[in-house]
């Protein structure tokens, strides 16, 4: 009683100040650190951008040219930097643009809060002007959401927003606040959220668990470890590491893994999933025991489930209750944060080496090098490949550059190829598959982390869906280097139809305009590079630039990504042509 007593005592002398709810909004977002917003101004939210004009010397705005673009930005930000990307918009139009980054950022476990406008609360439901359910419409895409009505509510709804867009699996978080709660007046205090009710972010790791799992792979002659992003996010990259050289386990990772473990790394065997390297996706299927760390067994990754992996003994490291068991059933299952886990599990490995299982990824990466890499890299061929590019911004990148990718053939060929000595260096959109991210993700990348080199890299589609944000480039002189892979082809769904579809290439066959005007009307250093002989000299160019640079590369029509494990079919019936 006394402690209580004490606690209201200090409640009642905590200084408060008498604020718009607008403003209020603007010192929630200085309360939590964020230095950095992408948005798009409008009618409902326009109160809150009046503040934003007061408090830009501490808050800097970035208005993007699509709120689409805000959102992927944000999202960018927050991939390379480990905080929450904000995105703001308004109602109607302006909300309702922000949901395919917000999907994107939910099924790829991004953290991000986005504020939305809304029209005053007297006409809620009354189809008023640029009204829009934005709540309903996000509930399926959002970690949370809420609508907030009274400028009194508004500090504890961000304050939530925050915690639970960070806290466990990280999640976006859409905050909608009405016209009238911006202009409305209160007393102003903040404070952070450390805990909501019934909201049990990382579960407790069981122990008997860890030594369960630690039995059977200290047991295992052919072990495979497989981790995803789940390392990156709980920031367990020495864990992993640790763990994978004191057992010896061969150790695949998926698209947004990539990075945690630096490509060159003995025990790195490589990509898994529909495009993967060719070993770990055919060695899946004959490991005794089988290690997933921080990922999800996307369909992608899995193939058949049917037949994914049935021979093995299977041990998922995971955060999130909800997957386990869900797509692949397990005999061990360790629940808790990756990084806490890992630690926890080192100590009962055993020292191990398994040269002969090692052995084996390195004869089927030698028939996947002589048959796929070989010609992607170093090829004989009169057309440029997606993968000599990559090799020159390898060489010129020397490891370092953070690689935000669209979506498409140059996506699994950027994955496939690009080397990362760092980690949080491969920024894609995953489980979404969005094309358009690259760019304006780039964007944000390169804001919160400027001593990067970023390149972004996308094809002549998924470039087109945001290309308007190189004038967010122009505007805010990001260095953003832009790549884009020209076939003149929307290329993964053309070789779906040349493979599939006997080659009836129904609507993908793209007219492109000239890219390099298009840069250059955006005043940025432009490019174009049609022969091999030309490709060296301008990546050195383009990265040797302090500023924006856009080079574009036509390369072959036609060319396809292999390996590749058709759709529906298992992951050891990978094809290498």
């Amino acid at each position: 009683m006394e402690t209580e007593t004490i606690k209201n005592k200090e409640i009642a002398t905590k200084v408060t100040e008498r604020i718009s709810g607008s403003e209020a909004i603007v010192r929630c977002l200085i309360e939590e650190g964020v230095k950095i917003i992408y948005g798009y101004p409008g009618g409902a939210i326009m109160p809150v951008y009046d503040e934003l004009y007061k408090y830009q010397d501490q808050i800097h705005h970035v208005l993007t040219r699509h709120e689409q673009g805000a959102t992927h930005s944000a999202q960018g930000f927050a991939r390379i930097s480990g905080k929450v990307g904000v995105a703001i918009a308004t109602s109607g139009p302006g909300a309702t643009n922000l949901i395919t980054g917000i999907a994107d950022a939910q099924i790829d476990s991004t953290p991000m809060v986005c504020i939305t406008g809304q029209v005053p609360s007297h006409l809620l439901g009354s189809d008023a002007f640029q009204e829009t359910d934005i709540v309903g419409i996000s509930t399926p895409v959002t970690k949370w959401n809420c609508q907030v009505t009274k400028a009194s509510q508004i500090p504890a709804a961000i304050a939530k927003a925050f915690y639970i867009a960070k806290s466990g699996r990280p999640g976006p978080v859409l905050v909608d606040i009405t016209k009238d709660a911006q202009f409305e007046e209160f007393d102003f205090v903040y404070e952070k959220c450390t805990k909501v009710r019934s909201y049990f972010p990382v579960p407790k790791t069981d122990i008997t668990t860890v030594e369960a799992a630690a039995k059977l792979i200290n047991a295992a002659k052919k072990p495979f470890i497989v981790w995803g992003q789940g390392i990156i996010l709980s920031e367990a990259e020495e864990q992993l590491k640790a763990v994978v050289e004191k057992a010896g386990i061969p150790a695949a990772w998926t698209i947004l893994g990539a990075s945690a473990l630096p490509t060159s790394h003995p025990l790195n065997v490589g990509m898994l999933g529909m495009h993967g390297n060719y070993a770990p996706n055919v060695l899946t299927n004959e490991c005794d025991v089988l290690i997933a760390i921080g990922m999800r067994f996307d369909d992608r990754v899995t193939g058949n489930l049917s037949t994914y992996a049935k021979q093995a003994k299977v041990i998922h490291f995971e955060i999130d209750a909800a997957e386990v068991d869900k797509n692949v059933k397990t005999d061990v299952a360790v629940l808790g944060d990756a990084k806490a886990s890992l630690d926890l599990l080192l100590p009962l490995l055993n020292e191990n080496s398994h040269p002969e299982w090692h052995q084996q990824f390195k004869d089927l990466y030698a028939i996947e090098y002589e048959k796929v890499i070989k010609e992607d890299l170093y090829p004989t061929k009169e057309g440029l490949t997606m993968g000599e590019v990559i090799k020159e911004i390898n060489i010129q990148s020397k490891g370092e550059a953070a690689i935000v990718t669209d979506v498409g053939q140059h996506q699994m060929i950027a994955c496939r190829y690009a080397e990362f000595n760092k980690t949080k260096s491969n920024i894609t959109s995953g489980g979404l598959g969005t094309m358009g991210f690259g760019l304006p993700a780039a964007i944000g990348a390169k804001m919160a982390a400027p001593e990067r080199e970023v390149v972004s890299i996308s094809g002549d589609g998924g470039y087109q869906m945001t290309i308007q944000e190189l004038g967010t480039i122009f505007q805010q002189k990001a260095a953003v280097k832009i790549v884009v892979l020209n076939n003149e082809f929307l290329g993964m769904v053309r070789q779906w139809q040349q493979l599939f579809f006997d080659k009836r290439y129904a609507s993908t066959e793209m007219v492109n305009p000239n890219f390099v005007a298009i840069a250059e009307g955006y005043y940025i250093k432009a490019k174009k590079v049609t022969k091999r002989e030309e490709l060296a000299e301008a990546v050195a160019e383009m990265m040797a630039s302090k500023e924006a640079y856009f080079l574009e590369v036509l390369v072959e029509k036609e060319g396809n990504v292999f390996p590749m494990v058709p759709s529906g079919a298992s992951v050891s019936e990978i094809r290498l042509e």
